[in-house]
Order: structure tokens, then C-alpha cells, then sequence
């Protein structure tokens, strides 16, 4: 009947409870200075860690959320009133404050075991987010108190978020205060530097950057790197020490300073991406390159192929007059190349596609590779090179746990190749990927723990290319299709077909990520200037096809954060490069529908 009782008579006898203990409205600012939240991922940044929901009615989500990137949602049914719960070690004859905000109807927020009165705050209505918050002193045997939230029954389901209980924490094995004192010292195109006061009894700082934790310090001090130019940030940072980490501060933010824009390689801030079919035809046609509308930024000629598969030897050729009857000729081809790049526009050759599997094994295939693409750039004069490796071409060794140092041959070969070429050719040298999402946002779920338990050892192999080559890179352009469900920030999968997917795995690639569950093991962020979203132009392209109404939700989440729908991404940014498309070819055969969008939107 406890949970029946409405709030008048709570706060009664809360009162008098109250009352009745001295010291409980006048604390010492030495008590006061000592408080902590105690509770346990309070935030449900970590799903529902340390806490435990009965007849397993809660689960973590990502939409709606009160702040960082999940909350709880929890679902009365039947006689269970969806109680979530978790027990806390506390001091005797201390006051606390357990607070949080809930949303929903009849949501109760509660601490029994006070060895007082057992108290509970709680609503009949949040349409919105609504705090809730309440008092209680420990009795003086009481050393652990269990908190908990719970709906009602037949109620539908209710959200909690940001629970906390402060109060003194019970000596040894309590995680320290929260950290006071956040502020931002010098700001740059791609960093912010912090500084917080100390906490008593921490040993260690945690950083997190839109609610996830991209750095561990021991200091007061640390500048978070890998940001992208005139792009809002808000920062936190917790205490940690052995019993574990405290609350986060209060946030600061800041906008870092504008970069350079498209840089040495002349791209315009908002390019169109697609691949030519210039060696084969198919369903859609033979597309003459002098024939592509000037709406195509990057021209990425399909494909270069390996003479054989661990060679490193890439050849290119053109499609047969006996396929293609319309195919021009060299010369009406090499014309068309410097009358694209004469319009601004930049032609590279595509290296791999679904049957060109090149796996560089060896040195001599390394060298190969670079000689034989040198070769092809330098005949038809181009701008930089597409790396579109599939299939098995990249596959990670199941001792290769550190994505920022590989050992395994066909990564590491992959590398220095890469630089080699853009060593050769200087800064304006165009170095683009097209990796499938297996290969890259896979990574946050399974790369690096070194036990595949029967995982594809594919799983986040572009990861290690990407970090070697980031400052080297100019777009990154992963496959958003023909894509199983893939696991985002907010711990949940998405599959392709609408908005939610593209959204949730650009978020990934712009906001970082912890690799393999370590958060002092990061994938750091790309510049939102060399990424580009990789859609399929028609239902003909492939798997993972959206209207051209999606593709519009996509951007303006990105880029606006408007009409982001499931999906809560954890940043804003308007410098997007673009949009990538397969193919060209395709676009023309549904009547130029994706470059029609993307120039509607972007003007």
C-alpha cells in the first residue's frame, strides 16, 4: 500500500521525520563539502548497470533522454509495476537528497531501507521531463539503502534519467565527489582545452565530450583534440578512484574556430560523390564521362581490379565496344578527364568493387600496388585515388588488438602504400575510402578484444587504415547499404531503410568512439569536412535504398539537428561534406532523382 499513498501524506510524514532529527536542515559546510552522488549509473549511460528491474520490464534507450545519450524506459504490465532498483552503501545517521527527472504517468521515485521513514516523490502526469526529489536520514544502524523509480500499473510505460542520491559517502570504498570548477582555456579549429578543480580521494579524471568519455587524465588539466572546425562541443568530467567514478560536473561549452574549409584539394563545402562505370556495363547503361552533369563534385572511375588477388598488380580497363556500344575512345576519355577537373571537378580511380578482392600480403605486393595505381593516375591524368575494398580484402589477425599500432601484413601493407602515394604526389593528392559498415562501425562492438568468439575477424579491419591515414584523408564515404543491422551509441541496432541508420552511423564516424567497450581506447572523430554519406541512388542500386525525403531528414538532423526522429545524435554539424552515391550510372536510369535532391538541398 506504501506505493499507493498519495503526496500529501508522504510529505507529512516526511516533515515530521525530518523535524525530528537534528541537524538534518543545518549542515556543516565540511559535511556539505564531502557529499557525493552515490548512485550508480544514474545516467543510464551504461545501460541499466547497476541496477535491477523486475520481471525484466526496464531497458536503456536512446530517445527520449533528459541529457547524455540514453535513459531508462521501464513498462508496467500485469500485476508488476516495472520497479527498477539499486542498493547503495550509505552512512548512519546522515542526510541525503535522491533526485531525478521521470516522464510519464504515475512515476514514483523512491529510497526504502532508510531505517527512519522509507520515503518517495511522485507524479501523476510528466507529458515532458519533470524532476522529482526528495529527503530521508539513515538510522543509526543503516548503512545501505535501496533506491528505486516504478510506474503504475496499467499505466503504459514511463522514462527516468539523471537519478542521484547525495549525501556523505561512507568512507573507504565510496567514489569521490563530482568535480567543480570545469572551465575552457584555449580554443583551436580542432581542440578545447579544460581545467576543473581537484576532488579529495580521486585518482584519476574522466572526459567526456556529448555525454561519452573520450579521455582518463590524472591531472586537472586536458585538451580534447580531433574536433571538427566552428562546431559546438559540451564537455563534463568525473572523479574516479577505486571504489568507482562520481557524477558529472556541470557542462561547459564551446565552439571551435573555423578551419580551413576544403583545403589544398579544392573541393566546395557541400560535394556530390559518384562512382562511373567506366570498365563494364550493366542494367543501367553506359554513361559517357563528358556526359555527367557538372552536379558531380568527385567522378570515381569503377573500377581498377587486381591481376590476381594477393599480386598488389591493379590494371584498368576501359569497358569493350562489345558491351559498351557507346563507349568513347581513349583519347575522347583522357579529354573529358581534364574537362571535368577544367570545371572544378576531381576524377580518381576506384580500386577494388565487389569482385576486385586485393589482399597486399607481402612487401612486393605493396610495391606492386603502387607502382601499377602510379601508373594508371599518371596515363590518364588523375586527381587521387578511391580505396573500395570488400570482401575479404582486409581482415584483421586475431592477435591485432590495437587498432592504433596493427601488425597484421594486409593492414599495415595498406598503409604505407597509401602514403607512399600521397607522399608522391603532394598535398593536393585526393585519398578517398568507400568501406562497408561492417568494416568500420562494426568496430565499436568487436574490434580489439583480441577473443573473436566466433566474430567475423573483418569486423572493424578499416578502423587502423582510417586512424594511420586521417590526416591524409579527404573523404570517407562508408557504404550506408547492403548492410546487416549495425550497433550504434545508444547500444541498439539499426538497419537500413530510413533516416535513423544514416544519422546513427555518421554519428559514430563524427563523434568518436570507444573500441571494444575501453574508453581509454578511442576512435577519434573525423572532421565532418571528409565525410560524406554513402546512399544507393534507386531501388536498382542495391540494399538500403531511402526516399529522397529521408535523405533530406538525414541532413538536416546532421547538419541542423531538426527532424532527427529515434536516433538523438550527439553533435551538430552544419560542415558535412556531402553525399556519396552508387552510381552515377544508376542515377541517370531513375531519371537523375539523388543529384536532383542533393541540389535542391544544398543549392
Amino acid at each position: 500500500m506504501e506505493r499507493a499513498r498519495r503526496p500529501g501524506s508522504v510529505l507529512a510524514l516526511l516533515t515530521a521525520a525530518l523535524l525530528a532529527v537534528p541537524g538534518v536542515t543545518a549542515l556543516s559546510s565540511a559535511a556539505r563539502a564531502a557529499d557525493a552522488d552515490l548512485a550508480t549509473n544514474g545516467g543510464f549511460e551504461s545501460g541499466l548497470t547497476g541496477w535491477t528491474c523486475t520481471a525484466g520490464s526496464g531497458t536503456a534507450v536512446n530517445s527520449p533522454v533528459h541529457s547524455g545519450s540514453s535513459a531508462l524506459q521501464a513498462t508496467p504490465a500485469g500485476s508488476d509495476d516495472a520497479q527498477c532498483a539499486q542498493t547503495v552503501t550509505v552512512r548512519p545517521n546522515a542526510s541525503y537528497t535522491l533526485s531525478g527527472y521521470v516522464r510519464g504517468s504515475y512515476v514514483y521515485l523512491g529510497a526504502t531501507g532508510t531505517g527512519t521513514t522509507d520515503v518517495s516523490a511522485w507524479t501523476q502526469s510528466a507529458p515532458d521531463w519533470q524532476k522529482l526529489a526528495t529527503t530521508f536520514t539513515t538510522g543509526a544502524a543503516t548503512t545501505k539503502v535501496t533506491i528505486h523509480t516504478h510506474g503504475w500499473y496499467g499505466t503504459g510505460a514511463y522514462q527516468a534519467d539523471d537519478i542521484s542520491l547525495v549525501g556523505p559517502g561512507a568512507g573507504t570504498g565510496q567514489p569521490p565527489a563530482a568535480p567543480a570548477g570545469l572551465a575552457t582555456g584555449t580554443v583551436t579549429s580542432s581542440s578545447v582545452a579544460l581545467s576543473w578543480s581537484a576532488v579529495t580521494g580521486a585518482t584519476s579524471y574522466g572526459v567526456y565530450r556529448g555525454g561519452v568519455k573520450v579521455q582518463t587524465v590524472s591531472g586537472t588539466s586536458a585538451t580534447v583534440t580531433g574536433l571538427a572546425p566552428a562546431t559546438a562541443y559540451s564537455f563534463q568530467v568525473t572523479a574516479s578512484n577505486d571504489a568507482g567514478e562520481s557524477a558529472k560536473s556541470a557542462a561547459v561549452t564551446a565552439t571551435t574556430t573555423a578551419g580551413t574549409g576544403g583545403g589544398s584539394t579544392g573541393l566546395p563545402a557541400h560535394a556530390l560523390v559518384g562512382y562511373l562505370h567506366a570498365g563494364f556495363a550493366n542494367g543501367s547503361g553506359y554513361t559517357r564521362l563528358a556526359d555527367v552533369p557538372d552536379s558531380w563534385d568527385v567522378i570515381d572511375l569503377a573500377f581498377g581490379e587486381p591481376t590476381s588477388a594477393t599480386s598488389g598488380d591493379i590494371r584498368f580497363h576501359r569497358c569493350p565496344v562489345t558491351e559498351c556500344p557507346n563507349v568513347e575512345s581513349d583519347a575522347d576519355f583522357k579529354a573529358a578527364i581534364k574537362a571535368r577537373q577544367a570545371a572544378g571537378k576531381k576524377v580518381l580511380i576506384s580500386i577494388g568493387g565487389q569482385n576486385g578482392q586485393v589482399q597486399l600480403t607481402t612487401t612486393a605486393a605493396r610495391d606492386a600496388f603502387v607502382s601499377s595505381v602510379s601508373d594508371i593516375i599518371d596515363t590518364y591524368g588523375l586527381d587521387g585515388l578511391d580505396i573500395d575494398f570488400e570482401g575479404h580484402s582486409l581482415s584483421l589477425d586475431a592477435n591485432d588488438t590495437d587498432f592504433t599500432h596493427p601488425t597484421t601484413p594486409v593492414i599495415v601493407n595498406l598503409i604505407s602504400a597509401l602514403k607512399t602515394l600521397k607522399a608522391a604526389y603532394g598535398a593536393k593528392f585526393v585519398l578517398t575510402m568507400a568501406p562497408e559498415t561492417f568494416f568500420v562501425q562494426n568496430g565499436y562492438q568487436y574490434y580489439g578484444t583480441g577473443k573473436w568468439g566466433g566474430q567475423d575477424p573483418r569486423c572493424g579491419a578499416y578502423l587502423p587504415v582510417i586512424h594511420a591515414l586521417r590526416d591524409d584523408l579527404t573523404l570517407l564515404h562508408v557504404q550506408d547499404y547492403n548492410s546487416g543491422p549495425i550497433m550504434g551509441l545508444d547500444n541498439q541496432y539499426h538497419s537500413m531503410g530510413g533516416a535513423d541508420f544514416h544519422i546513427a552511423m555518421t554519428d559514430m564516424l563524427l563523434t568518436g568512439f570507444p573500441v571494444a567497450g575501453d574508453p581509454d581506447h578511442v576512435f577519434r572523430p573525423l572532421r565532418p569536412d571528409q565525410v560524406a554519406i554513402g546512399m544507393p541512388a534507386s531501388t536498382n542500386a542495391g540494399n538500403g535504398y531511402v526516399a529522397p525525403a529521408e535523405v533530406t531528414r538525414t541532413l538536416d538532423c546532421l547538419t541542423k539537428k531538426t527532424d532527427c526522429g529515434a536516433y538523438a545524435p550527439h553533435g551538430t554539424w552544419p560542415s558535412l561534406r556531402g553525399l556519396m552515391t552508387w552510381s552515377v550510372n544508376w542515377d541517370r536510369y531513375a531519371n537523375w532523382e539523388f543529384q536532383k535532391n542533393f541540389d535542391a538541398y544544398f543549392g
